[in-house]
Order: C-alpha cells, then structure tokens, then sequence
C-alpha cells in the first residue's frame, strides 16, 4: 500500500472541507482507496491529508493531477495558503 501525505496552512476549515467533499480530481476513479483527514489540536489553520492506494503509480498520478488542476487554482483551492508539502509513504510490515 503506498500513502500520498499531503500537508499544507489553510484559510478556514469548513471552506477548506466543502472543496475536499466537491473532489475535482474524483478520488475513487483516480485509486484512492481510503482517506483520512487530520488537523493539529493547537492549530485551527493546518491539515494533514492521507490518501491510500495499491500502486504508487496511483499516488504519483493524483499528485500530478493536484498541482496542475487544483492547487494552481484560487477556485478549485479557495481555503489554500502557501505551497502544500507532499510525500508518497511505501507500508511496511
């Protein structure tokens, strides 16, 4: 299982969450298996996004997609401050 971890400083989280549920990349169709959501206790102005895929070539095209399709735009990402910091993680057992 190969991991796409996405972080990055928000504007508002109810603006931020309302682009997620829109899904301009349509998740499901591009392999992502199971997301998860994460915000730091102390910091309403930050988010942690994990998304799951069989392949890393998944992960790696969904990735491509956000910064040319969605991070780019001030539509797509209306609650996006600044460049998010990005990683694909490889599980391990």
């Amino acid at each position: 299982m190969f991991t796409l971890q996405i972080e990055h400083r928000i504007k508002d989280f109810g603006m931020w969450k309302a682009a997620f549920d829109r899904d301009p990349v349509n998740r499901a169709a591009s392999g992502v298996t199971a997301h998860r959501i994460s915000r730091p206790v102390d910091d309403a102005h930050y988010v942690l996004v994990e998304l799951d895929f069989e392949r890393r070539e998944q992960a790696e095209e969904l990735l491509a997609n956000l910064r040319t399709q969605v991070w780019n735009s001030a539509a797509a990402a209306p609650a996006l401050q600044g460049t998010p910091k990005t990683r694909i993680l490889e599980a391990s057992s």
